[in-house]
C-alpha cells in the first residue's frame, strides 16, 4: 500500500483509469468500516481500478476540539498497518489544516475527489458529511455524479448488540468497560501496538515486570487493569495482565500502558507488540503500600488466567 500525504504526490500516472474511493476518520477500523473497505476492495477489482481511503491526520474532531480531543482508536501506524493488510492500494491522508477545514464542498468534490484522485466510484456511509461545516453529503454527490462522471454507492449503517456501530459506540464501550460489546463493534478484540520502552524499573523490584508501551495519544480509550494476549514476540501467543493508567501508588504523571507476561522472562525492550484486551479486571487503584499493591497484583494475574482460560484466542 503507498502513503500519500499531499495531493500532487498521488500516482496520476497509475491513475489515468480512475480509482474507487472511500473517505472518513477510520479510527479504530470497526465492522462499519469493514463493509466499506469490503465494497471498495470488490468495487476496485471488478473495475480494475485502484483502490484509494481518504482520511486525515489529524482527524476533524481532533482539529476542532484541540484542547480535549476524543480518545484515539488507533494511532496513525496502526491504522496504516490495518489498511496495509487489508488490501487497499493507496492511504492518501493529508493534513487537516485552516484550508481543508474552509474548502467549499462543490471544490471538494471537482479539485479532490475528480481532478486528485479521478475518482470512478465512491463508496461511503449513510451518515457521510465532508467540506466546509460538513454542508457536503451523499445527497450532493449524487445530483453531480453524470456530469462528473462517476457513480456513487451508500453503505448502510451496521447495528451489533442494539447499537449503531460507530466508533464513537466503540469509545463508549470501551470506557464503560465493555469489552465484549467493544469486540463485538469491532469484530475483533480492542488492540493497541508499540514498541516496548525501558521504564522505571518499578515492576521489577516488586516481583511484576512490565513491557511498557508509551501510549502515542493525549487521551486512552481505555483505562484500569485488563486481561490481554499479546502478539509479535518470537515465542507466539503470551497471555498477559495489562495496566493502562498513570500508576497512582507511584504518582506517574504521562499515561502508559504496562504489561506483565504470565509466565514468560525474556529481555523485550525495544521490540514491537500488539496487545489485545480481552476483559476488564477492575479500575486502577492507589494502594497505601506496596505490600497492598503487590496482593492485588497476584489477584489481578490469577483473575487474568481464569478469564483468558475460558476466552479462546
Amino acid at each position: 500500500m503507498r502513503l500519500v500525504r499531499h495531493i500532487r504526490d498521488l500516482p496520476h500516472a497509475d491513475l489515468q483509469a480512475g480509482s474507487v474511493v472511500t473517505i472518513g476518520s477510520f479510527d479504530g477500523l470497526h465492522f462499519g468500516h469493514k463493509q466499506l473497505l469490503d465494497q471498495v476492495i470488490s468495487k476496485s477489482r471488478l473495475m480494475g481500478m485502484p483502490s484509494i481511503v481518504m482520511s486525515f491526520e489529524p482527524t476533524p474532531k481532533e482539529f476542532f476540539s484541540a484542547a480535549n480531543p476524543p480518545a484515539r482508536l488507533m494511532r496513525f501506524r496502526e491504522k496504516f498497518e490495518y489498511l496495509s493488510g487489508y488490501g487497499i492500494d493507496i492511504f492518501y491522508c493529508p493534513r487537516f489544516s485552516p484550508a481543508m477545514r474552509s474548502i467549499r464542498s462543490s471544490d471538494f468534490i471537482r479539485k479532490i475527489l475528480v481532478q486528485g484522485m479521478n475518482a470512478r466510484h465512491i463508496v461511503v456511509g449513510d451518515d457521510f458529511h465532508f467540506a466546509r461545516k460538513r454542508e457536503g453529503n451523499i445527497d450532493e454527490l449524487r445530483r453531480v455524479q453524470k456530469p462528473l462522471d462517476f457513480a456513487v454507492d451508500q453503505v448502510s449503517s451496521i447495528i451489533k448488540d442494539g447499537v449503531r456501530v460507530s466508533s464513537t459506540a466503540v469509545r463508549t464501550a470501551l470506557a464503560d468497560g465493555n469489552l465484549s460489546l467493544a469486540t463485538s463493534l469491532l469484530g475483533r478484540p480492542y488492540r493497541m501496538s508499540g514498541r516496548i520502552i525501558r521504564g522505571r524499573q518499578i515492576g521489577k523490584t516488586i516481583g511484576y515486570a512490565t513491557a511498557n508501551v508509551d501510549l502515542g495519544r493525549r487521551q486512552s480509550a481505555v483505562l484500569g487493569i485488563f486481561a490481554v494476549r499479546v502478539y509479535g514476540l518470537k515465542e507466539g501467543v503470551i497471555s498477559g495482565v495489562a495496566s493502562v493508567g498513570t500508576r497512582p501508588t507511584f504518582d506517574l504523571v504521562k499515561p502508559l500502558l504496562e504489561v506483565h507476561l504470565l509466565d514468560f522472562d525474556r529481555d523485550v525492550y525495544g521490540e514491537y507488540i500488539h496487545v489485545d484486551f480481552i476483559a476488564r479486571i477492575r479500575d486502577e487503584l492507589k494502594f497505601k503500600s506496596v505490600e497492598e499493591l503487590v496482593a492485588e497484583m497476584d489477584m489481578d494475574a490469577e483473575n487474568a488466567r481464569s478469564i483468558l482460560a475460558v476466552h479462546a484466542s
